[in-house]
């Protein structure tokens, strides 16, 4: 049953993006047609220009607007670094759990994913905890990507400047800056003893400074402002300076 939501919630979600993918340069105004410009386009639009119009720039406006984006799925953070932290805690268990059950039959592989699936309820871990902040954080992003991008073809606005770059512009500065806040927040976070999870912090920050190179100014901003906030979490959370490493084990007899 979970599974099939999944894919439900899925499908919607590309339907919906797939359904503002051909308007991202095309002007936004409060009357323009469609679901995904009336109910995600227009409503970044709004909060923008209501902040803009308080604090006297778009640039603010957008620092304003994905502070409270980054507020509002905040909970979900903090549930998915809670899971995080448990299934880092239950790694021993799950290793020894699998060596119990190394043999590859079907009858042996079924007792070990029931086993698996007891001790994760038990301790309150769910490894699939960390796809739903994605999953809501992505038409966040494209939405907000859409609202700049339309923004900038709307005749009637300027998006101005954020100190000395041009937020409709790409900017090459704002981009490492974002994919450096990356790895910072990706250093301070939970330890990656997975070889691939080690891999993929790494090649993240590179990913974003790419991407931010040819996508607006406004969303390597979005990018800065978040991971500025993810760090302080996790500075509140996992606490990295209390971090210690553990001495390498050395053969020799013993004396």
């Amino acid at each position: 049953m979970k599974k099939k939501l999944w894919i439900i919630l899925a499908l919607t979600s590309l339907t919906l993006l797939l359904t503002g993918c051909t308007e991202y340069n095309q002007p936004i105004y409060s009357d323009t047609e469609g679901f995904w410009s009336k109910y995600i386009v227009w409503p970044f639009v709004s909060f923008i220009t209501l902040f803009k119009g308080i604090l006297g720039t778009y640039a603010w406006g957008i620092v304003c607007v994905t502070i409270i984006i980054r507020l509002a799925i905040l909970p979900l953070m903090i549930k998915q670094t809670k899971s995080a932290k448990k299934m880092q805690e239950l790694q021993p268990k799950l290793a020894k759990l699998k060596e119990k059950y190394s043999s590859k039959d079907a009858v042996t592989q079924k007792k070990y994913q029931e086993e698996m699936m007891k001790l994760m309820s038990e301790s309150g871990a769910n490894p699939a905890a960390g796809c739903l902040p994605v999953l809501i954080q992505m038409p966040i992003l494209i939405g907000f990507y859409h609202a700049i991008s339309r923004m900038n073809s709307t005749p009637e606005i300027n998006l101005g400047d954020f100190f000395m770059f041009p937020l409709a512009e790409p900017s090459i500065v704002l981009a490492v800056l974002a994919g450096i806040m990356q790895f910072i927040v990706l250093r301070t976070g939970p330890a990656m003893d997975n070889p691939q999870m080690r891999i993929m912090m790494y090649i993240m920050p590179f990913m974003i400074i790419g991407l931010g190179s040819y996508l607006p100014a406004a969303l390597s901003l979005y990018w800065v402002i978040g991971n500025v906030i993810t760090f302080i979490q996790n500075l509140v959370m996992y606490k990295p300076w209390n971090k210690t490493t553990k001495p390498a084990k050395t053969g020799g007899a013993k004396k």
